[in-house]
């Protein structure tokens, strides 16, 4: 018999998962941190995140294991069809322990089960590489995300890799257009060969056309609003570093609606040359007027701020006289929304567009701003403080020289 078409090198080829596998199941090429993969109902995510992890188990490393809740983990992640003790190779199959919420693997592997309805059970542990599966339904999944990211320390390039079907979540939006992140997506219907004949067709004729088929079977992330003038992938790209110097620095204050401790917008922000840079977010709520006034005086003298602006139609003259008395000593610009939020934002979105606009916090990501950016002008929701802030602030610094653009009418 030809070597190669032995029975033993049949059988090795046939279980091998790249054997099988579709180019979207498989993990990037390259240096990234983040595998990200958006896919239908039934697109194969739980097996690739579970092959992933096999092809990285060996002696001594240490994997988080995340989902909705620990009854997923087990279910789904673990025990499942296409979980971890399915796709195990032969002679190193894991064994879960439920008491301590670990799967050993013979070869010393461990992997750790964490529910996302618990995100403080993520504070203290590290791990060489996780697995987060089904983000978009967990309960906490921006805070719960950053609690997973804290414990990936160990070795010389920790990685995540996030498998889920996608729902417009804000937490989604930021993530997908965080640098070092790469994007996957499949639809159910090219995983259609390992599934029920009838499923894909059923769904296609019952939801076809829907944006509930857009988004559970195409694996598209469906956004509500199609107007926005913000969109998270757009704000991903617009981090960048803090340059040497500025040409000025300001702090914008869109003052709260009333005086018993509302959320008060506070952005720090400045200019160098033909670009803005956003320093940092500073809105509060549950503060006294004195309160706030205090934080914005303290934040002018940390960056050396050269004015205050503060929109003036909460309070008008009294904005001026809080600052005052809280210390601030550099004039305070009052401007008043003569025109909607959305007409004010519009000429800032355009900067961002042009890429004249960076976002240089310190660490981290203004993730509550960038919510309210990208909700700016559209119904319901919260008052966007931080958001209006923002725009004062920039149109401040890029637009006029003032803070309010000057409209005139044809």
């Amino acid at each position: 018999m030809d070597e190669i078409t032995s029975p033993a090198i049949v059988r090795g080829i046939l279980n091998d998962w790249r054997f099988w596998a579709r180019p979207a199941q498989m993990p990037p090429e390259g240096d990234w941190g983040t595998w990200l993969f958006l896919g239908g109902r039934g697109a194969g995510k739980t097996r690739a995140g579970a092959e992933w992890v096999q092809a990285l188990i060996d002696k001594g490393l240490r994997f988080a294991l995340v989902g909705a809740s620990l009854h997923d983990v087990r279910e789904v992640m673990i025990e499942g069809p296409s979980g971890l003790r399915a796709v195990a190779q032969r002679g190193n199959r894991p064994h879960y322990e439920v008491s301590r919420r670990r799967l050993r693997w013979p070869n010393g592997a461990v992997a750790y089960a964490f529910s996302a309805e618990d995100p403080e059970s993520l504070r203290g542990p590290q791990f060489h590489y996780a697995w987060a599966d089904e983000f978009c339904a967990w309960r906490a999944p921006a805070e719960t995300l950053a609690m997973l990211r804290m414990g990936l320390r160990l070795g010389s390039a920790p990685r995540l890799c996030v498998t889920t079907t996608p729902k417009p979540l804000m937490a989604l939006k930021v993530l997908m257009g965080e640098a070092g992140v790469v994007l996957t997506r499949s639809s159910t219907r090219e995983n259609a060969a390992g599934l029920s004949d009838s499923f894909v067709e059923s769904l296609n004729a019952l939801y076809g056309g829907t944006r509930l088929a857009a988004q559970e079977l195409e694996g598209l992330v469906v956004d509500g609003d199609a107007q926005a003038l913000w969109r998270a992938a757009d704000l991903g790209r617009r981090y960048g570093a803090r340059p040497v110097a500025f040409d000025q620095v300001l702090v914008a204050v869109d003052p709260p609606a009333t005086s018993h401790g509302d959320a008060c917008g506070i952005v720090v922000a400045a200019k160098a040359g033909t670009q803005a840079f956003v320093l940092e977010d500073a809105s509060v709520s549950g503060l006294s007027p004195l309160g706030w006034a205090k934080r914005v005086a303290g934040l002018v003298a940390d960056y050396g701020a050269l004015r205050v602006v503060a929109e003036a139609n909460q309070g008008g003259e009294m904005i001026r006289s809080l600052l005052v008395m809280a210390g601030c000593d550099v004039p305070v610009e009052l401007v008043h929304a003569r025109v909607g939020k959305r007409a004010r934002a519009e000429p800032v979105a355009a900067l961002y567009e042009q890429g004249r606009v960076v976002h240089a916090p310190l660490e981290g990501r203004f993730v509550a701003l960038e919510e309210e950016l990208m909700a700016l002008g559209t119904e319901g929701g919260k008052s966007p403080d931080r958001a209006d802030a923002l725009v004062w602030a920039v149109t401040a610094l890029m637009i006029t020289g003032r803070s309010e653009p000057r409209l005139s009418r044809l």
